[in-house]
């Protein structure tokens, strides 16, 4: 293929020696244009990928003079081997670790009993926030939230329980031959990351950068000063934000450019994508292919159903295996088993470890909280599936999940859906539509809310995977949202039959 014009812009940015950010939408080719710009090029190149997977596949699309290498795969060269001991180290259970550490004892915040075993998961996930930030030592705000815990005098005293547990645990990782807590692999990217290491290179490639840790982001913008920088992603596909992913392209100080020309689909899903990345403030506009014939309608058979939440996908899973289809689910069904199992503990009076609902000691708690709290508003469809259905059909469905490459039909939730592509997609029902608002328009008729920003982001990502059929089911209220129209009272933005 013969470059687009936008492509040509970053190539020529990039040989000027700018620093440059890419905000690349969906399917516009944006490892491809990388590609591009290290092909021109002799000099030592560095590809930052997200993840396993995207690594090993940039490899064989890089040129020689371009390492691809996730930011953990760095760190284990340079750090990360002294620790292989305890990375291979047995698992041992959270209150094993927290007792080690000098939890001996229950505690009481508000009117909640905290135990030994939960006290010890949260220092443990504290430790762990603590190492996707860029931030030198553990202080109270890494120490997470937990349900019925909401109130901030209460989290602050659970916070100055915790952090001196959590600093200990932290000392103990330094340790390269031994120590009571497992050491994993965001533990010696993180003590890489506090070396403020420098990379042999002369530009460096940050791919997926809407969603970068603030740590990576860190070791990146660390390199300025003697290399090239170059981050691609899309911002509207900022979607990690609540486990502690940063957009660090907006502010980027360097030259912006944009690839807008997606390849996936064609116009008609371009301006559906379009009515979305407008609703999130978002800096580009797609434009479709011609000679890609993307259509808007119903899909009676779908290749792929994309969801809002786990629950929701849970929920398919179980309708889709009734009505006899092979299902798979992205991701696997582990977190849903997890949480199922942890219903189970709590109908059966037994409390669980599972950190969402680890504070509640019995289901009726749960429900009531969930019914009655709006803190727990989030948790009664888990509340409902549970109640309609019972622990046991949903571990029975989830045990029928079939491997992905036999499946007819691939469940996912939004999240786990980017940086894939089916040819036939249905939006789930589990996207609903924001509150209505106080006012009421020139009918009396309540005035819906407006649409949140990550909300519409994630709309965005989900109507943005499929090349051949979308079906908008879950999100077709924004054809009557005051939001979903280009004008005010103007007719819906396109719908095609």
């Amino acid at each position: 293929m013969n470059p687009t014009a936008e492509q040509t812009a970053a190539a020529d940015a990039f040989n000027a020696g700018d620093h440059l950010a890419l905000q690349a939408g969906a399917g516009t080719g944006k490892t491809t244009t990388l590609a591009l710009l290290a092909r021109a090029t002799k000099r030592r190149g560095r590809y930052l990928a997200y993840n396993r997977a995207i690594a090993q596949d940039a490899t064989t699309r890089f040129p020689a003079n371009v390492q691809c290498k996730t930011a953990h795969a760095l760190a284990y060269a340079a750090i990360g081997h002294h620790y292989a001991r305890r990375l291979n180290a047995p698992r041992r259970p959270a209150w094993h670790t927290g007792h080690t550490l000098g939890i001996t004892k229950d505690i009481r915040i508000g009117d909640r009993d905290l135990s030994q075993k939960t006290l010890s998961n949260t220092t443990l996930r504290t430790v762990a926030r603590f190492c996707h930030t860029a931030d030198e030592e553990i202080t109270r705000h890494h120490v997470p939230h937990l349900r019925g815990l909401e109130d901030k005098d209460l989290h602050a005293e659970l916070a100055d329980h915790i952090v001196p547990i959590a600093r200990k645990a932290w000392s103990d990782l330094q340790n390269p031959d031994d120590g009571c807590v497992r050491f994993d692999h965001d533990h010696y990217l993180k003590i890489w990351a506090l070396t403020r290491p420098k990379l042999p290179a002369d530009f460096l490639l940050l791919d997926e950068a809407q969603d970068t840790n603030p740590v990576v982001e860190q070791i990146f913008l660390d390199q300025r000063s003697h290399t090239q920088l170059v981050m691609v992603g899309d911002s509207a596909q900022a979607i990690y934000h609540w486990r502690g992913a940063k957009d660090v392209m907006t502010g980027f100080d360097g030259t912006h450019l944009a690839l807008s020309q997606s390849f996936r689909f064609g116009p008609h899903l371009a301006q559906e994508a379009n009515r979305w990345l407008r609703i999130a403030g978002a800096p580009i506009r797609l434009t479709g292919t011609p000679t890609v014939p993307t259509e808007l309608g119903p899909v009676a058979c779908p290749d792929a159903v994309l969801c809002r939440t786990n629950v929701g996908a849970m929920a398919q899973v179980m309708a889709l295996i009734s009505a006899g289809r092979r299902v798979t689910l992205a991701g696997g069904g582990e977190s849903l088993r997890a949480l199922a199992l942890a219903a189970r503990d709590l109908k059966e009076g037994r409390r669980t470890s599972h950190p969402e609902l680890l504070l509640f000691p019995t289901w009726g708690e749960l429900q009531d909280y969930a019914a009655h709290d709006p803190a727990g508003r989030d948790l009664q469809p888990l509340v409902d599936l549970i109640d309609k259905h019972g622990t046991d059909a949903i571990l029975e469905a989830l045990s029928r999940l079939a491997p992905e490459q036999q499946a007819e039909v691939t469940v996912s939730t939004a999240h786990k859906a980017k940086g894939r592509e089916w040819p036939c997609v249905t939006i789930a029902n589990d996207f609903t539509p924001p509150k209505d608002s106080d006012q009421a328009d020139e009918n009396g008729c309540p005035v819906p809310g407006p649409i949140d920003g990550s909300e519409a982001r994630l709309a965005y990502v989900a109507v943005t995977r499929t090349r051949q059929r979308l079906d908008m089911g879950g999100l077709s209220w924004i054809d009557q949202h005051p939001d979903g129209n280009p004008l005010p009272g103007g007719p819906p933005a396109r719908r095609l039959h």
